[in-house]
């Protein structure tokens, strides 16, 4: 479904990415793992079109991503939620789930002219819409109170329920349950599970917790200083003494 062919990226000085592949296969959870600094965030903002690779290519579904900006790879089907929580203060729940609708929406001054007749009928659509994501993910308790008011471990959920809004078939998660607690991790993880089985999603999963990926991830691959130090079944990558070096040491 996705594939990443020897991409590279660098700042500067900074080689972030060195020749990174990977490939991800329709309906499988693939975790992305490696120690802060490893290039994991840098590869998905590559995928999703916000620092283009330098050298490579990325494929999604047989098309190349390498130009494409990313409103027109969220069109394609590619939806995210970020590391730092990216929500829209002073909105409600509810109207930050229904951003995620946008690429969707088709605003016109001739729809708002005619709104009774014309527009009402698409907004209603995408509430109906934007309503089974609260039910899928139990947001209902929330679903009108300001997003900067409630539990960091909610807004996570709600970012989630963003990037579903938007019907995607591959869904990338940076970090989604950083800052949480055992019980929130929990949560998520069976949210991440529900969404999947029910939307019939391809999960990319970056994620510090080991405990988490060995758990839900069909395969893995690991980073560190941009390049790829292993690959494969994700205890089998998870395990090897290279990925053990790089984050406790020889």
């Amino acid at each position: 479904m996705l594939a990443c062919e020897k991409v590279s990226r660098w700042f500067g000085g900074v080689r972030a990415l060195s020749d990174v592949s990977l490939d991800i296969q329709q309906g499988e959870i693939f975790g992305l793992v490696g120690p802060n600094g490893s290039g994991k965030t840098t590869l998905v903002n590559s995928i999703t079109g916000f620092y283009p690779p330098q050298q490579g290519t990325i494929r999604f579904e047989g098309h190349t991503l390498n130009r494409v900006r990313p409103h027109r790879i969220a069109s394609l089907g590619i939806a995210r939620t970020f590391q730092n929580v990216a929500l829209f203060k002073g909105m409600s729940v509810l109207d930050n789930i229904l951003l995620g609708r946008h690429t969707f929406m088709h605003p016109s001054a001739l729809a708002s002219l005619f709104y009774w007749w014309w527009a009402e009928r698409e907004e209603v659509a995408h509430r109906d819409k934007v309503e089974e994501i609260i039910d899928l993910l139990q947001l209902e308790s929330v679903r009108d109170e300001p997003v900067e008011v409630i539990p960091l471990g909610m807004q996570k959920r709600v970012e989630l329920a963003r990037a579903l809004a938007a019907e995607p078939r591959m869904l990338i998660l940076d970090e989604p349950m950083a800052g949480m607690n055992q019980e929130e991790k929990e949560y998520m993880v069976r949210f991440v599970l529900d969404a999947k089985e029910a939307l019939d999603l391809t999960v990319l999963l970056i994620e510090h917790h080991m405990d988490v990926i060995s758990a839900i991830c069909d395969r893995a691959v690991v980073l560190n200083n941009g390049e790829v130090i292993a690959q494969g079944p994700v205890l089998e990558a998870v395990r090897h003494p290279a990925v053990i070096a790089a984050y406790i040491g020889e």
